[in-house]
């Protein structure tokens, strides 16, 4: 059952989400690359926006200008940036605003995009005013149909938590990760504020009547609906995988920086250096296994140095 779409509480919430405070060093991050990109605007998400920190990898979308891309997206690439004596490091998802629009309005087989920022987000640059009001249209695109799948995929009624829950879980099970189980539950933990009340805003935004009673939610869906939306889903459950195996090949040979965030990643977890070449830094997908092979010379080497001591 449908009734006429009221975007207003929606809109409100992720205009004020995207807002979220930012710390000066990643918006200076965040231009560096707009200009290194051309970009319209720049996404900050992950678990650097929610406790502040800049330790780690920081998570960045790039969306720059242009008609809607063709084939797999986005690129990936990885940067580093001095700042105060210290090195910050970013991973650096880039793809055009347009197509980011596209798969958040969920006409694209990938889930990625939608299940990724129905979740916390800021927008640390943007290129002028408009830019700002595509990305917010974008991300209320995000919420609409994530929530459109959850009253789908959920049961006929529940609490909020429940139907997200049960997204959640289905998007996990779409896509290329292993994840703990109750993963979906820390997301919902970590960001308690952000998605309490968000459901229903996005339902009212979709235009989706629901009955609201003792903390329970009842989506008024008719059959005919849910089974177009069920089947729906189903195409991307079946082709969730298969797009990211291809995806993760794609990004095995055109990750920019790859051999210095493995071997970076190696330092931070074991300790050990492994040093790059110039080759390897241009060839990260034949670089793993040798990357692999001299982690496992230098830990021998550690192991028998600390045995003789």
């Amino acid at each position: 059952m449908s009734i006429r779409p009221d975007g207003a509480a929606l809109h409100a919430r992720v205009t004020a989400a995207l807002a979220a405070p930012v710390r000066g060093e990643i918006r200076d991050f965040a231009q560096a690359l707009a200009e290194l990109y051309d970009a319209r605007a720049v996404l900050f998400y992950g678990s650097n926006l929610r406790s502040g920190s800049l330790d780690g990898v920081l998570d960045f979308y790039v969306l720059a200008g242009g008609p809607r891309e063709k084939g797999l997206w986005p690129r990936v690439a990885y940067h580093e940036r001095e700042h105060a004596g210290e090195t910050l490091r970013a991973k650096v998802a880039v793809m055009r605003l347009s197509t980011f629009r596209h798969a958040a309005e969920g006409r694209h087989a990938d889930t990625t995009i939608w299940a990724r920022f129905v979740q916390p987000c800021a927008l640390a640059w943007q290129a002028d005013a408009q830019a700002g009001t595509e990305v917010t249209a974008a991300v209320e695109a995000t919420c609409m149909t994530a929530a459109r799948f959850a009253a789908a995929l959920g049961d006929p009624q529940g609490t909020e938590r429940d139907y997200w829950q049960a997204l959640f879980r289905a998007t996990y099970r779409a896509e290329l990760r292993v994840e703990k189980p109750g993963r979906e539950q820390q997301i919902l933990e970590f960001g308690a504020g952000h998605f309490d009340g968000l459901l229903p805003a996005a339902w009212q935004a979709a235009g989706i009547a629901f009955d609201r009673a003792d903390g329970r939610l009842q989506p008024h869906l008719l059959p005919q609906e849910r089974e177009a939306l069920v089947r729906r889903w189903e195409r991307r459950r079946r082709l969730g995988k298969p797009l990211n195996v291809v995806r993760l090949l794609r990004a095995g040979t055109t990750f920019e920086g790859g051999a210095r965030y493995l071997a970076w990643k190696v330092e931070r977890h074991s300790g050990i250096v492994v040093p790059l070449t110039p080759f390897r830094e241009r060839h990260p997908l034949l670089m793993s296994p040798v990357l692999l092979a001299d982690y496992w010379r230098a830990r021998r080497k550690r192991t028998a140095t600390q045995g003789s001591g």
